[in-house]
This record gives C-alpha cells, structure tokens and sequence, in this order.
C-alpha cells in the first residue's frame, strides 16, 4: 500500500514543482492514520500549497479519496520546512 501511495502523490506533485528530483516521502503510522510526509524543495513549497492553501487541500482530497482497509486513515502532511 505505501508504495502505491508515494507512486500517487507524486504523480500529483511532479508537474508542479521545479525541482522534482527533491521530492521525498516519509511514512509514519500511528494509532488511527497511515501518515506520509512530503518533503520537497524549499522553493517549491508554496507550488504545492498554492493560494490560501487551494492546490494543497485539492492533492488531499485526491489521496484521502482512496479507499485502504481497515478503519485508518491516510493523512499527507506537507513539510514547509519550518518548525
């Protein structure tokens, strides 16, 4: 399953950004949610979130469309870099 997630998401993200070579994934999993955490070029942050946060929301609808067994979620959490 991880790895048709990634395959997704970046399909997604790979047109819009410029440095697709930069975009990684990570997987964390806890009690109700199969996380992935995106991570690409500090430049390319505000590519993938986009104006008041309209391109971002639009790739979770997409990954949180897909069905997994099970009673979790996915959650794509974007990484800006910040903390």
């Amino acid at each position: 399953m991880t790895t048709n997630f990634d395959k997704l998401i970046k399909t997604i993200v790979k047109p819009l950004v410029e440095y697709p070579d930069d975009i990684t994934i990570q997987h964390n999993e806890t009690d109700r949610f199969y996380e992935y955490h995106l991570k690409t070029n500090p430049k390319d942050v505000g590519r993938i979130i986009g104006k008041k946060g309209h391109i971002a929301q639009t790739i979770r609808t997409i990954v949180y469309s897909v069905r997994v067994n099970g009673s979790k979620r996915v959650r794509l959490i974007i990484e800006d870099g910040q903390k």
